[in-house]
């Protein structure tokens, strides 16, 4: 990848996996899934609502534990090596986990990103640089990353001062895949992708994805429709027990992505490099499911005037998976997980 240090791996991660599937305690979210899918290919995982789409890329980037089947994320394998797998992978517009803040502006999202990757995303040996030399190379990230999603300060309505809520769908999604794109992923998870976008809205999103792909990371983008031209793999009927159990329904507003379930075991990776400055303590979620962690943050980030960036200490750079439930065609609720904070 253009611009990356000595040293640093490049190119995108083979995924091979055979008979994966995904259990919570109410029942499979996906099961059978076969996936080869060589460095750089673009993978859509295509299904309904509700049918395990955002398990299955929560677990092929990681954040998920895989039940049963064998799984191998370039050299790791899953689910004994998923904090090897977070190492190299980002995710970008997945509702609960990578949300935007509509409070901030494009620049504070950026700023932010750029001194969480200078403080936990770099090397020891990346650390001992001089701090300009420091500063430097995370402005060179996130010109990068913002030519590589496309996205161009000087068109939004303010510049970088554009509010998130003054996005539009198409904008919003091209800054979150900007912001994954700051860490150099290897692979990249991208949800939702053609959720309540016009034909050629989607069809720039899929160029997007097609061009980064051809950059050499592999990109897996969840999708209701795959294009012709993408490795497709299909979560449609993929549990062979029937949909999971029935559970209330809150009466909430709901996403096409919020079809997550999984399952209550902790993860058994054994303890990470100190020098991916990671916290992957595990902790529980309202709901009870055994969630894995990942670099989480309670204090805000602060800049060399010691103030807070973006004037937030909400919790970030962080993955959790939280309980949420949908609708699948009028067969039940499927059980949810999804991560909070940024991934």
């Amino acid at each position: 990848m253009v611009g990356s240090l000595v040293g640093e791996p490049t190119g995108g991660v083979r995924i091979v996996a055979e008979g994966l599937g995904i259990k919570g305690p109410r029942g499979w979210a996906v099961r059978g899934i076969s996936v080869d899918a060589e460095p750089g290919a673009l993978v859509a995982v295509e299904g309904p609502s509700g049918s395990g789409r955002t398990c299955l890329l929560l677990a092929l980037t990681g954040r998920m534990k895989v039940t049963e089947g064998t799984v191998a994320v370039g050299d790791a394998r899953l689910p004994r090596q998923m904090a090897a797998v977070r190492r190299v992978s980002a995710l970008a517009h997945v509702p609960g986990v990578t949300d935007l803040d509509p409070a901030l502006t494009v620049g504070e999202h950026l700023r932010e990103r750029a001194l969480l990757q200078r403080r936990f995303g770099a090397s020891l040996r990346g650390l001992l640089r001089p701090r300009g030399a420091r500063a430097a190379e995370a402005g060179r990230r996130v010109d990068e990353a913002l030519a590589a999603a496309g996205l161009d300060l000087e068109n939004l309505p303010k510049g970088p001062r554009t509010a998130v809520r003054d996005l539009e769908r198409l904008e919003a999604l091209r800054l979150s895949v900007a912001l994954a794109l700051v860490g150099r992923p290897r692979l990249l998870g991208v949800d939702d992708t053609d959720l309540k976008l016009s034909g050629d809205e989607r069809e720039e999103v899929w160029a997007l994805l097609r061009s980064l792909a051809d950059a050499g990371t592999t990109v897996v983008a969840v999708c209701s429709e795959a294009p012709g031209d993408a490795l497709r793999v299909s979560t449609r009927d993929s549990r062979d027990d029937g949909p999971a159990a029935d559970i209330p329904d809150t009466g909430g507003d709901r996403t096409a992505g919020d079809d997550r379930t999984a399952d209550g075991a902790p993860d058994t990776e054994p303890a990470p490099d100190p020098a991916d400055h990671q916290d992957t303590a595990d902790h529980q979620d309202t709901a009870g499911h055994q969630v894995t962690g990942d670099d989480r943050h309670t204090e805000p980030v602060r800049d060399s005037a010691d103030q807070p960036v973006g004037g937030s200490g909400r919790d970030i750079g962080g993955t959790q998976a939280v309980a949420r439930a949908d609708a699948d065609q009028g067969e039940g609720k499927a059980d949810a997980l999804a991560e909070t904070g940024r991934a």
